[in-house]
């Protein structure tokens, strides 16, 4: 298994090695970004080797006994380390983490703007005055994939988008959800976070999609080493079905994770952050006085979430 690229278009690469799988864009001088896009490659073609070198330890609550060594691993660790006394183990900042560390490669003169989009997990470079818009593709449930082969739609529709400015202090955008392609102990549908870096966002959207839980026995959970052996969440139940719920138990579920959002907005680690269920939705608002710009729904945002 060895790492590969291929060129999208001229702004865009597709980086993939295992697991791992990105697409960096950027914009600016054509031999600035052309310089950042094989730079990042450099390093790229190195990551998944440092991590699996110390993948039991990043399987393993964060802990100060065990600190990992590489430069990723230890951006994994402090990123979910913050997080402390809650249950979450250093992969749960694996997809940030890597694409924030490619980002930096972008911050040169002539890049006006760049993002490493590691599945959904987002690091932005933004040089003054330059912004990104973000859409949110809220539930995969209603995603056909069938509809955006082989040039049948150029079109993807999002629930809904916002645009990140470089004087806001946002530089990663990472989504979580029962339905994604990590495990979650909670109900909702996706917990789409802004945060200062790609790291905190990604172990924020992790703990805060946790938090949106309600009981109930229909709700089908697992064992996560019985849905993936060697899950570094070991025997704790995950969310595997949810079905229809009433919308007393979706607001019950929302409201949780809303005050968990809230709570780690004051501690510095959220910025803002979009929860959704079911059809219901809590967002989350900077505390700040410069709020999120919207952008129009039926528009192509530059990036998703």
């Amino acid at each position: 298994m060895t790492a590969q690229r291929s060129a999208l278009d001229k702004n865009r690469w597709h980086f993939n090695h295992g697991p791992i799988d990105i697409v960096a864009e950027a914009y600016g001088d054509p031999y600035a970004v052309a310089a950042a896009h094989d730079a990042a490659w450099a390093r790229f073609v190195h990551v998944l080797d440092e991590l699996v070198h110390e993948l039991p330890l990043l399987r393993l609550p964060a802990s100060d006994n065990m600190r990992p060594r590489g430069v990723v691993a230890r951006r994994m660790w402090n990123a979910c380390a913050a997080f402390s006394p809650m249950f979450v183990t250093p992969m749960a900042a694996v997809a940030g983490s890597v694409a924030q560390e490619l980002i930096a490669f972008y911050d040169r003169p002539g890049v006006d703007r760049a993002w490493i989009n590691n599945g959904g997990d987002i690091a932005l470079h933004l040089a003054p005055g330059q912004s990104a818009r973000v859409g949110v593709y809220a539930d995969l449930a209603r995603f056909d994939w069938r509809s955006h082969v082989d040039g049948e739609s150029s079109i993807l529709t999002t629930d809904g988008q916002f645009e990140i400015k470089a004087d806001q202090p946002v530089r990663g955008v990472a989504t979580s959800g029962w339905r994604g392609r990590s495990f979650s102990l909670g109900i909702a549908d996706s917990v789409t976070v802004l945060a200062a870096t790609a790291a905190e966002a990604d172990a924020a959207a992790t703990v805060i999609a946790n938090a949106v839980d309600v009981d109930d026995a229909a709700i089908h959970r697992r064992p996560a080493n019985e849905c993936k052996d060697d899950s570094d969440l070991g025997d704790i139940p995950v969310t595997v079905d949810v079905p229809p719920l009433a919308p007393s138990q979706v607001k019950s579920a929302l409201d949780t994770g809303a005050v968990c959002a809230k709570v780690l907005q004051k501690g510095g680690l959220v910025w803002a952050a979009l929860l959704v269920c079911q059809g219901q939705w809590r967002l989350v608002e900077p505390l700040c006085s410069k709020p999120l710009s919207a952008a129009p729904s039926a528009a192509v945002g530059s990036v998703f979430a």
